[in-house]
């Protein structure tokens, strides 16, 4: 380890350059006009890759932005780890509340800010380096190695599910390690052993034909803006609570073990969240804690709505269309799939939606909710590795976000998945001034490192 150590040490400065160059391409995978923004971040994978050892590196074409694979199977009779992660990025809008250039990476008081510096550019790349170190120190890693890397992930996915589905034994292997989550601080590691799925969804109201004058129609004329809030409101009350008939049927209730440990909130999270976010109080299901609403509750939540007139000054109009982007976080333990839970959404927005509009409920995309098993070899050297480092054993939690990959790894692969991320909960995932903490980015390659190791 000394000599790991010193060759991190020593490559510091070079680690960094090569994730900012990285990270100013913006590979925005939603956005048809940086589809080559996106194939250039994915040739660029393959060039670290092979950078570093790894000559079996190349991209996959698919139907949307490419696969980046890589393998390194030389270790005889040891375990084969398969390594996800994603280069594509979320939009960087608004842009005006960036402090600095999204695609600039710029560091600031031990912190990286760009889009996609924690997620997931900064993640991958403290992995490739840990690959990078042990190969350079030991002349080759010390399991076998399959990177699968893609460029969809803020985008549904659809892609590498029908890689996976198709070619299940190119992937085989004895675990699937993803580094795409985070930690509750800097002291205390991180295990997560579970995820919720998601449903995204558009919701289209109509009425008139067109835009009309508010003084001549204004108390007849149907109005989408209006109906969109009507039907919000009545699928999510003032108290957080959702009303979508048939979600709950098969709600499966979190074990006992885990209830006590988010009622009692050891890791304060409760005045964590509130400072995070520069709130006074939080939102949501008041009768569950704080942990057990972000990570094992069911969440219904509005991104964005459109219609009518927004600019500045005034112009009476009721419009005729209105749309809102709206989605449902999953968790496991509802027993219920995506699609299953897209037909309960879209029944009851035709239930509660005013008789005077047509709505249209369009499945952008979606993906599964996944529970991990915290005893299983590759997690004990995951949890072994994360205690060399930081000096204390992990905590075992559930994050609220949604890694669909993690659940076909589990279904289709069959093999036991790792997720540890050193993301920070302050490190603006998919908001402006997006960062990732040095520090955790050196301290992850570290403890990718020995749980490389340990898994050998």
């Amino acid at each position: 380890m000394t000599q790991i150590e010193t060759y991190i040490t020593g490559h510091k400065d070079q680690f960094v350059e090569d994730l900012k160059a990285w990270l100013r391409i913006p590979s925005i995978s939603t956005a048809p006009e940086h589809n080559g923004d996106v194939l250039r971040a994915a040739e660029y994978a393959v060039e670290q890759l092979k950078q570093l050892g790894i000559k079996q590196a190349e991209l996959i074409p698919t139907q949307g932005h490419p696969l980046v694979y890589g393998e390194w199977l030389q270790a005889t009779g040891k375990p084969t780890l398969l390594i996800y992660g994603h280069y594509d990025v979320q939009p960087v809008d608004p842009i005006e509340l960036w402090e600095s250039a999204p695609f600039e990476p710029t560091i600031r008081n031990g912190n990286i800010y760009s889009r996609g510096a924690a997620d997931d550019k900064g993640q991958v790349m403290l992995v490739l380096k840990a690959l990078e170190t042990l190969m350079s120190v030991n002349g080759g890693l010390p399991i076998n190695v399959k990177v699968l890397l893609e460029g969809e992930e803020e985008a549904g996915g659809e892609s590498i599910e029908h890689y996976i589905k198709t070619y299940p034994e190119r992937l085989s292997c004895d675990a699937a390690f993803i580094c795409d989550t985070h930690m509750p601080s800097t002291e205390i590691p991180a295990l997560i052993t579970g995820l919720r799925g998601i449903i995204y969804t558009e919701v289209e109201v109509h009425g008139a034909r067109g835009d009309l004058h508010s003084g001549t129609y204004g108390g007849v004329a149907p109005n989408p803006l209006h109906a969109l809030a009507i039907i919000i409101s009545r699928l999510k009350d003032a108290d957080g609570h959702i009303h979508i008939p048939g979600l709950f049927d098969n709600y499966q209730k979190p074990k006992h073990e885990e209830k006590e440990f988010w009622e009692q909130d050891p890791l304060h999270m409760h005045e964590a969240f509130l400072h995070e976010m520069g709130v006074s109080q939080l939102s949501g299901e008041l009768e569950y804690p704080p942990l057990e609403r972000v990570s094992s509750r069911p969440t219904l939540e509005v991104h964005g709505i459109t219609g009518g007139f927004t600019g500045e000054g005034a112009k009476t109009v009721i419009p005729a269309v209105a749309k809102a982007k709206i989605s449902l976080r999953l968790p496991p333990d509802l027993q219920l799939k995506s699609q299953e839970v897209f037909e309960l959404f879209k029944k009851a927005v035709a239930e509660v939606a005013p008789t005077d509009v047509t709505v249209n409920v369009i499945n952008l995309h979606g993906g599964e909710g996944v529970l991990v098993a915290s005893d299983t070899q590759v997690m004990q050297a995951a949890s072994a590795a994360l205690e060399e480092v930081y000096g204390k054993s992990p905590v075992y939690l559930r994050e609220g976000g949604s890694i669909p990959i993690a659940a076909l790894f589990d279904e289709i692969l069959n093999v036991p998945v790792v997720l540890m991320g050193f993301g920070l909960p302050d490190d603006n995932l998919h908001a402006p001034n997006e960062k990732y903490a040095l520090s955790q980015f050196f301290n992850g390659i570290r403890t990718v490192v020995s749980f490389l190791q340990k898994l050998a």
